[in-house]
């Protein structure tokens, strides 16, 4: 039977709920880890915004004009959860012809160009803070995404529906196909945790065509380090987050001692 990315987080929820998902430096230094249990929470009260608040419907598009961070992660895992489409937009764009569209600061008023029936606004601050300044026709992610429930009653989602859209558009069966097969190929295990060195303006894209890190971190169980390739003592800083593997998907490959590249 075909699997979906939403049941693979699932899995993961329900195996080992207080483990490491997804560490996430930003360039100041800050740091900010969620087990899967607090990633979990951000997962339910985003779905439960978009399906209660916003009445997004399985199959609806939603354009994630965001930077590889926890927060996108939650808004990728959200969209499967509820069975809309990512659509990762290119870097310092928006991706057109969405029904919803969430973007950083940067990118909302291009994001309200592109004529979504909602825009949803983040400050990507490593606390989840509000926006310094809501544009009109934008709605402040980190506010209202408060007021909903930190659990969604998950249902049933097609697996050849939509899931996706990088260069192509791909099913959620094919999404989560490929997280365990990269899985494999990479030979990665609960046990690991990968290093993700990307810059701060990275693309979701640069996870791969089929946001290949995600997915075989959800297949896996494997948490992501997430932070800047340009930091002082990077090495040092793979060492005290236990790191076993690093990728550096926009970079030469990584040489540490005692971590393996992918």
């Amino acid at each position: 039977m075909s699997e979906t990315p939403a049941q693979l987080w699932r899995a993961l929820v329900s195996a080992d709920p207080t483990r490491p998902f997804v560490t996430s430096y930003d360039d100041s230094g800050a740091r900010v880890e969620l087990s899967r249990t607090t990633f979990d929470n951000w997962v339910a009260k985003t779905a439960n915004m978009l399906v209660d608040g916003f009445g997004v419907q399985p199959g609806d598009a939603t354009a994630l004009a965001l930077p590889v961070h926890w927060q996108s992660l939650v808004w990728v895992v959200s969209c499967w959860s509820v069975g809309a489409e990512a659509v990762p937009s290119p870097r310092g764009s928006v991706a057109p012809g969405a029904a919803f569209a969430v973007a950083d600061a940067d990118r909302l008023d291009e994001a309200v160009d592109t004529g979504a029936d909602e825009v949803f606004g983040t400050s990507l601050h490593p606390l989840g803070l509000p926006l310094r300044h809501v544009p009109d026709m934008v709605v402040d992610y980190s506010v209202e995404v408060r007021g909903h429930g930190d659990h969604f009653a998950a249902y049933a989602i097609d697996p050849a529906a939509p899931a996706l859209r990088t260069d192509r558009p791909r099913t959620g069966a094919e999404v989560a196909a490929l997280g365990r097969e990269r899985a494999q190929e990479w030979g990665l295990t609960g046990e690991d945790r990968i290093a993700v060195l990307l810059a701060a303006d990275a693309p979701l894209s640069a996870l791969g065509p089929s946001l290949d890190l995600l997915s075989a971190a959800l297949a896996s169980g494997a948490p992501l380090i997430l932070t800047p390739p340009d930091t002082d003592d990077l090495a040092g800083r793979l060492r005290m987050e236990k790191a076993t593997v690093v990728t550096a998907p926009e970079g030469e490959e990584p040489d540490f001692p005692g971590v393996r590249p992918l």
